[in-house]
């Protein structure tokens, strides 16, 4: 009796566990900042400026935006769940000294903006990006998405709803299930998890060109997710390992490859 009456009360506890991941799982997804840093602030690259967008429910969000200075080309950068557009700013340093344009893109929630972010919330934010800058003349076959980490998702959501020239990805994984089975091994992810971010159901329905790479020591999500989605993928497509570099130290190395692949398919 006493043997049930223990495994009652275990059965309890975890269901109680389970239910407690479930309504608070985008805590653990989510790392959103609650301060707007000025451009001068971040000392961004002087060809910085706010560019303001409105997406889906009326949340007025900014991205900063820098335009191309010769090339028709511009990124569009979505950044990790724990950065921000301050964080992120001298990502771009590389790809404007070289002539491109970037657009540093910020979701609901973070740098102080109002709204809570979902997966359906940031699919929404990158699309208002997307149109406003074809709103500005960019045409969609000379915008490159560039995602890192949690952006990956939405990078990759975006490359299959636009006829975008190319999609990077850095630090990707396969699925938010897919992390969730690492991090929690105990839990019924498949079954809880309502942001999903599937880049492996979709990578494969991407028609642009694609650069994937993961660090070798990425501690985060493990580089073996970059290789399985490679694989998984359309030509054309490159895959490149990083050798020494984690999770979010590898935007130098990154970059010199990214330049070189995108200026071949410039060409």
């Amino acid at each position: 009796m006493k043997t049930l009456k223990f495994l009652a009360l275990l059965a309890g506890a975890y269901l109680l566990l389970v239910l407690g991941v479930f309504v608070f799982q985008r805590d653990f997804l989510y790392f959103p900042n609650a301060t707007y840093v000025s451009l001068s602030e971040a000392q961004a690259h002087a060809s910085f400026k706010e560019l303001g967008v409105r997406a889906r429910g009326g949340i007025k969000l900014k991205g900063w935006y820098a335009p191309a200075t010769s090339s028709p080309l511009t990124f569009i950068f979505f950044h990790g769940n724990k950065d921000n557009l301050a964080s992120a700013v001298h990502i771009a340093d590389p790809y404007l000294e070289a002539g491109y344009g970037f657009l540093i893109a910020e979701y609901r929630g973070y740098s102080g903006f109002r709204g809570k972010p979902t997966e359906d919330g940031l699919y929404a934010d990158g699309r208002a990006y997307i149109e406003s800058l074809m709103a500005l003349g960019v045409k969609p076959e000379d915008i490159i998405l560039f995602g890192h980490s949690l952006g990956s998702g939405v990078a990759t959501q975006m490359a299959k709803e636009y006829p975008v020239g190319g999609l990077m990805l850095v630090g990707p994984f396969l699925s938010v299930v897919k992390m969730g089975a690492i991090y929690f091994p105990y839990l019924p992810a498949e079954y809880i998890t309502l942001d999903r971010f599937d880049n492996a159901e979709k990578i494969a329905q991407i028609n642009a060109p694609l650069l994937i790479a993961n660090g070798s020591e990425d501690k985060v999500v493990p580089p073996s997710h970059g290789k399985a989605l490679y694989a998984l993928a359309a030509q054309p497509r490159q895959f490149y390992s990083l050798l020494d570099r984690g999770h979010s130290d590898l935007f130098n190395n990154f970059a010199v490859l990214a330049l070189e692949w995108v200026q071949k398919r410039d060409k």
